[in-house]
């Protein structure tokens, strides 16, 4: 064998020299890519395992599989059904006066075995009442408005006009107050209010004259919800949310304003801050409402950011692995913790003060987490971690403030029905049938808060307004009895 000389050897050296240095750069290059591929698995893997307990997203968005994987509540050990101090609901008799009709009853013999005697019609002591309610025979009032022309000597002919108070349509008042009923609070849709009012009053309707009724129902409540809003919007502290709607298959953003005695519903084009910023008439008072950016243009000391969202978000912190699990783990209990004794609070078993003095730790441990998680440089958590310490203003107004409530429960609970009825209706078709939306469900909720009759203020309203005048406030103070 041929012993290579010495600048053969130097060739080779350097040629494995820049063989070596192409092998690091690509091996450089392939652990990049491998990192990025790891992270983005990483993303994916978080993405796939959000539900309901670790996100904003919707229980009804769950798999079946994740429902399942729901983890079951301990069992207390209690029997179904109400409980020990429970306040009972039963049936209340109505007293003699607003009986229709009053039936007695005697027994014939008696009871006694081996007497069986004939027993006088004498009653022993006060009777038992037993009420029953039934509905009457129902069948529509029917009037018929006939408008007569007479010539004049001069050879005109006039035709007479409806009275003051007589509704263009086929719909009277309380008609048109249950046809808003029927489709916007109890939502039967309009084919299935057009089958009931034909199945139970006789009265046949068309869709068309339904949507007809719809909209002068709408219009008639249009002064008292904008009143509703500005109330609402004037109110030392309030919640605020949103969900999605549609408008003939386009999105919208479907807004909430809660009080204590008024529920207030808007909907914006989109769910910007100049969209929501629209609904208010004035910037004041306490907005509790979840992180979202278009909430900044509320002064952050002013604020409460909801607790359950945070819970949701620890949550998704604590099902990583590694030192973020940890610290999510760690925020999860501080958070639950909190919530525990603001319950307390709220129940009466702790007092003001204890709470306030006990939050103190609380606070500075739950801060502390959040600053470790900065400082991790995880994607999707150090970030999060950022943007709630930068909310630490509006995070704990609900230990000073004896009115504000730590979650936007309100505002969700309210939004409920309408994401029902999005379910079912797909959202509405035309602006006329978005606005009678809002202003239904925003009469129907506040009037539940107040426990005044929903039926009897539609009534009221339609009536008022086939005779030119306002209809009667929503408001509280205003209430007419």
């Amino acid at each position: 064998m041929q012993v290579p000389t010495r600048i053969e050897a130097l060739a080779r050296l350097i040629a494995m020299s820049e063989e070596n240095k192409r092998l690091k750069e690509r091996n450089a290059e392939l652990e990049k890519q491998v990192d990025a591929l790891r992270a983005k698995l990483d993303e994916l893997e978080v993405r796939l395992a959000q539900n309901s307990s670790n996100s904003n997203q919707p229980p009804s968005s769950d798999s079946p599989a994740q429902r399942e994987a729901r983890p079951n509540r301990p069992a207390t050990g209690r029997k179904r059904g109400g409980q020990p101090g429970h306040k009972g609901w039963k049936r209340t008799l109505l007293p003699p006066e607003k009986v229709d009709e009053k039936l007695d009853h005697y027994p014939e013999r008696c009871r006694r075995a081996g007497c069986g005697r004939f027993l006088p019609r004498r009653s022993l002591g006060a009777p038992v009442r037993h009420q029953v309610a039934e509905i009457p025979d129902i069948k529509p009032r029917i009037v018929e408005h006939r408008l007569h022309s007479v010539a004049c000597e001069c050879g005109k002919v006039t035709c007479a006009t409806l009275p003051d108070g007589v509704p263009h349509g086929m719909c009277g008042p309380k008609l048109m107050a249950l046809v808003a009923l029927l489709t916007g609070v109890c939502r039967n849709g309009r084919r299935g209010a057009v089958q009931l009012l034909s199945d139970v009053l006789g009265i046949r309707i068309s869709l068309g004259a339904l949507s007809a009724t719809e909209a002068r129902v709408s219009g008639a409540l249009a002064g008292p919800v904008e009143e509703a809003r500005i109330y609402a919007s004037e109110q030392a502290t309030k919640n605020v949310d949103a969900t999605s709607w549609l408008l003939a298959g386009k999105g919208r953003t479907l807004w909430t304003i809660t009080t204590a005695f008024v529920t207030f519903f808007g909907i914006a084009a989109d769910a910007s801050r100049a969209g929501l910023r629209g609904l208010f008439a004035a910037v004041r008072g306490i907005l509790i409402t979840d992180r979202g950016t278009q909430f900044g243009f509320w002064a952050m000391q002013d604020r409460q950011i909801c607790w359950a969202h945070l819970v949701r978000k620890f949550v998704s912190f604590a099902e990583r692995k590694g030192p973020a699990g940890e610290i999510g783990m760690h925020l999860v209990l501080l958070a639950r913790t909190i919530l525990y004794a603001w319950h307390c609070v709220r129940d009466g078993t702790m007092p003001r003060r204890k709470f306030r003095a006990y939050m103190v730790n609380l606070r500075m441990a739950v801060e502390n987490r959040l600053q470790e998680g900065v400082r991790l440089g995880v994607r999707g958590v150090s970030g999060s971690c950022a943007d709630i310490l930068d909310h630490r203003q509006a995070m704990w107004t609900f230990v000073d403030r004896d009115d504000v409530e730590p979650t936007n429960n309100a505002a969700e609970r309210a939004l409920r029905s309408f994401v029902l009825w999005r379910k079912t209706s797909g959202g509405s078709q035309s602006q006329r049938g978005l606005e009678f939306s809002a202003r239904i469900m925003t009469v129907a909720q506040t009037l539940r808060k107040q426990g005044r009759h929903v039926f009897a203020y539609l009534t009221q309203a339609c009536e008022a307004a086939l005779h030119g005048r306002p209809a009667p406030s929503l408001l509280p103070a205003m209430s007419t009895p």
